[in-house]
């Protein structure tokens, strides 16, 4: 099955996120001090880390097994849905 590059390639942590500094430790603090707000804008032009971040943030925040730095554990059920686009949640 053909998937494009952006799709193949997509960090699946914070931790390899790159240039978006600001933008990761807003939304994991945002996490961490449990003061999510009930909508986020991603905006900015194209190819920035728009969808990768509401990916990795929507993972975040349905990940059942939490890591430090909250980060997504990649193992759970939730992730592992996120991961394969199977999530209704994450559509």
């Amino acid at each position: 099955m053909y998937q494009n590059l952006s799709r193949k390639y997509r960090p699946q942590t914070f931790k390899s996120i790159v240039g978006q500094e600001s933008i990761v430790t807003t939304l994991k603090n945002a996490i961490k001090l449990d003061q999510v707000a009930p909508a986020y804008l991603f905006c900015g032009c194209r190819g920035t880390g728009k969808t990768t971040l509401a990916r990795l943030f929507a993972k975040a925040l349905n990940c059942q097994g939490l890591l430090e730095e909250q980060e997504p554990c990649n193992s759970c059920p939730s992730c592992l849905e996120i991961m394969q686009g199977r999530s209704l949640d994450v559509h």
